[in-house]
C-alpha cells in the first residue's frame, strides 16, 4: 500500500491580509519559514521515514518542502520532486485579491462562491469539480508511480481539503468541514 503523509505549506503574507492565493507564486513570509523549520525538526524526532517528497510546483510549497527534503535527506537520500496537478485551486479573475475587495468589486462571483457549489467557481477559474478531478487524478498517478511506499506531499489547503473530502466519503458542495487555514 502507498503511504501519503500530506503537509500544507507555511504562511505567506497573502494568508495574512486574506487574499486568494490560488495559483499565483507568492513566497512564505518569516513566520512560513520558521513553520517549515519546526516541522523538519518533528518529523526528525518522530522518525518519520519516507521514499519521496512532492509538492505542487509554486514556490510556496517549494520552500516548506526544502527543510523538510534537508531533515530527511540526511538518512534516506529521497528525491524531490514537484507536480503542479498538486497546485492551488484557480481561483481566475480573483486570484490575489483581498477578500473584502471581492465582495466590494465582485459581489456576484462572491454570492456564488458562498454557494459552494460543486460546478460553481470563480470566473474565469476552475469549479469545484474540476479542482476536484485535477488533484485526484494527480495524487493516484503519484500512488501507483510509487507503488508501496511512503510518499511525503507538500501541498495547499484547498488540496487537503479535496482529499479530506475524498477520504471521509463527503461530497463537493458545502464548504470545508476540516479545519485548514
Amino acid at each position: 500500500m502507498t503511504e501519503l503523509i500530506l503537509i500544507r505549506h507555511g504562511e505567506t503574507d497573502w494568508n495574512r491580509e486574506l487574499r486568494f492565493q490560488g495559483q499565483v507564486d507568492v513566497p512564505l513570509n518569516a513566520t512560513g519559514h520558521e513553520q517549515a523549520r519546526r516541522l523538519a525538526r518533528r518529523l526528525t524526532e518522530e522518525a518519520v521515514a519516507a521514499d519521496h517528497l512532492v509538492s505542487s510546483d509554486l514556490v510556496r510549497t517549494r520552500q516548506t518542502a526544502a527543510p523538510v527534503l534537508g531533515a530527511l535527506l540526511p538518512q534516506l537520500h529521497i528525491d524531490a520532486l514537484t507536480d503542479p496537478g498538486l497546485r492551488e485551486q484557480d481561483f481566475g479573475l480573483v486570484d490575489g485579491m483581498r477578500v473584502q475587495d471581492i465582495k466590494d468589486q465582485h459581489p456576484e462571483a462572491w454570492a456564488q462562491w458562498l454557494r459552494f457549489q460543486a460546478d460553481g467557481g470563480m470566473p474565469g477559474g476552475e469549479t469545484t469539480r474540476q479542482f476536484h478531478t485535477r488533484v485526484m487524478a494527480a495524487l493516484h498517478r503519484l500512488a501507483q508511480q510509487h507503488a508501496g511506499q511512503t510518499l511525503v506531499v507538500v501541498t495547499h489547503g484547498g488540496v487537503l481539503d479535496m482529499v479530506w473530502r475524498t477520504a471521509r466519503g463527503l461530497g463537493l458542495e458545502g464548504p470545508r468541514q476540516s479545519d485548514i487555514p
